[in-house]
């Protein structure tokens, strides 16, 4: 399996979470677009302000790599029209992907028009800029019968304004590998999720993201119907090796 062909390669923390400076925050992500590169992986997932970094890069070594970026990460409460600017600005530099954590809190509370809204006017402004949008339900803070309705509203609500051909560009993926549990359960995608988000997502494509680090873990995830893996690990992955910490 060309397994780089699944693989976003991942790097979201900041200077402050990772204990280090801005510059060598910076070099991670140089290194993390370079690695990309070089291994032909399909996308570099970065922080919106690496986004135009990261385009001037990829063209210059003439790569086919795309580039993804987060929007309202990574609590995702922040109103839709506070998305719609990052996620606007995150256009206009070049973004290919964007990654919207949709307000789970406010589909926990029931707010679920608040929620529709959001995933209509976040994909409305992707789409209309030929853009790849995913929603990011944090599966850690769900339960399953939680995971089954927020990925049927996500399905319904894109497949209720948008063409079919459209809506091939949505998906729904697992997780910000930033969320902390505190029931003991995984923070990332896991393979029971996983599975209840492509079964209930349809005709939309699934990312999983966080916690897939070894390869044939990838391949399981790809063959339960996964599209895309979010991950830290994916030069690892590619190699076959495991990776035992990380996003």
């Amino acid at each position: 399996m060309e397994i780089n062909k699944y693989l976003d390669s991942t790097y979201l923390k900041t200077a402050e979470q990772a204990n280090i400076s801005q510059q060598e925050t910076e070099q991670n992500v140089i290194s993390l677009i370079d690695e990309a590169i070089a291994n032909n992986f399909v996308l570099v997932m970065i922080r919106p302000e690496y986004v135009s970094l990261a385009k001037k890069r990829i063209a210059n070594a003439n790569s086919k790599v795309t580039v993804g970026t987060v929007i309202g990460f990574h609590e995702g409460t922040n109103p839709i029209s506070k998305k719609l600017i990052e996620a606007k600005k995150a256009i206009d530099d070049g973004a290919d992907d964007l990654d919207f954590v949709i307000n789970y809190e406010a589909f926990k509370d029931g707010d679920i028009e608040l929620v529709k809204d959001e995933v209509l006017k976040g994909t409305e402004l992707g789409l209309h800029h030929h853009k790849i949008v995913k929603w990011i339900i944090e599966v850690a803070a769900l339960n399953d019968a939680q995971i089954v309705a927020i990925s049927k509203l996500i399905r319904d609500v894109v497949l209720a304004n948008f063409k079919e051909e459209q809506a091939k560009r949505v998906f729904v993926k697992s997780s910000t590998g930033f969320y902390k549990p505190t029931n003991g359960k995984p923070a990332g995608a896991t393979f029971e999720a996983m599975k209840l988000i492509v079964e209930n997502s349809k005709p939309l494509s699934a990312k999983a993201a966080g916690g897939v680090r070894s390869y044939n873990d990838a391949v399981k995830m790809i063959n339960m119907g996964v599209s895309r893996i979010g991950t830290s690990s994916a030069l690892k992955i590619f190699l076959g090796k495991e990776n035992a910490g990380g996003y």
